[in-house]
């Protein structure tokens, strides 16, 4: 299946099957990421489509707050990576040929795409090159999509595999 790998996943998955504690750490790690990185970015998403209708003042202070945004988003995307390894490798033979887990995926790989998208209209905006809030405006509906999709396909994965 993984090869030379294969090994080190059996003893993953033993360990990670016989002990509840480890089950509820790596689970609330990927949880907990989703919470902190989606909920800050929703947040961030929605603070950016409210400013686009706003006065130049606000609309760059919301772009100043953008970046500090950033931040926290990678840093709980890494937790949720990590953490979504871990349970891949937990059980790979579920994961590895189930549909839905590839559209996770591939949401996920979107959404990492639209945050560099996000951060290129971004530093249009700060540069008030004309176009960059309407490319913010679309990159932020595509994140809060995008959020709300992996949400689902997450819950969506735990149910119907």
């Amino acid at each position: 299946m993984l090869g030379p790998l294969d090994p080190i996943v059996a003893q993953w998955a033993s360990l990670f099957s016989n002990h509840a504690a480890l089950r509820t750490a790596v689970v609330f790690a990927h949880v907990g990421g989703l919470v902190g990185a989606g909920g800050c970015a929703i947040a961030a998403d929605r603070a950016t489509l409210l400013a686009t209708a706003r006065h130049e003042a606000e609309r760059r202070h919301q772009v100043e707050a953008l970046a500090g945004t950033h931040r926290v988003v990678i840093f709980g995307l890494a937790f949720i990576m990590a953490s979504g390894l871990l349970l891949f490798a937990a059980d790979v033979q579920t994961f590895l040929y189930s549909r839905i887990f590839w559209i996770k995926m591939t949401l996920i790989l979107s959404l990492l795409v639209n945050g560099m998208a996000l951060q290129s209209a971004e530093r249009r905006a700060s540069r008030d090159i004309a176009d960059a809030w309407g490319r913010l405006r679309a990159t932020a509906v595509i994140s809060l999509a995008l959020w709300f999709l992996i949400a689902f396909a997450g819950v969506a994965l735990t149910n119907a595999g």
